[in-house]
């Protein structure tokens, strides 16, 4: 059985329940997505809808179950993507070593072009 992460301070509250929650002001201005954030809806899509390799549950209940700290500093489509990433291992697609493995030689061929290469790790907890 599946165990709800509570949040600290929260009267009970999941991580991911953070309705009325103070969280600064919310940006409701109508704003284009940026590359990365197009291509992670691209992913989603095919993916989700044309491969079918998991249901909107099993990706919503992988976001869910993020720490606070993780849940409250990962930006929408970081969630997306950290939540795809998990499936696809979930789910035997891919393993963690052959995703690893792939995301090194990305970076290397942007080193490789001039191109900044952030240094960050993200958690597969």
């Amino acid at each position: 059985m599946r165990k709800t992460n509570v949040r600290d301070g929260g009267d009970g509250r999941a991580n991911h329940d953070v309705g009325g929650l103070e969280f600064g002001a919310i940006d409701r201005t109508e704003h284009d997505l940026a590359l990365w954030e197009k291509r992670v809806d691209a992913m989603m899509i095919l993916l989700y809808s044309k491969k079918h390799l998991w249901t909107v549950d099993a990706m919503r209940r992988t976001i869910e179950d993020y720490g606070q700290q993780a849940y409250d500093k990962t930006e929408y489509y970081e969630k997306w993507v950290r939540a795809m990433r998990n499936l696809l291992v979930e789910q035997e697609v891919l393993s963690k070593a052959e995703i690893e493995a792939r995301m090194a030689e990305v970076a290397e061929r942007h080193r490789k072009a001039g191109r900044k290469v952030s240094g960050h790790k993200v958690s597969w907890a």
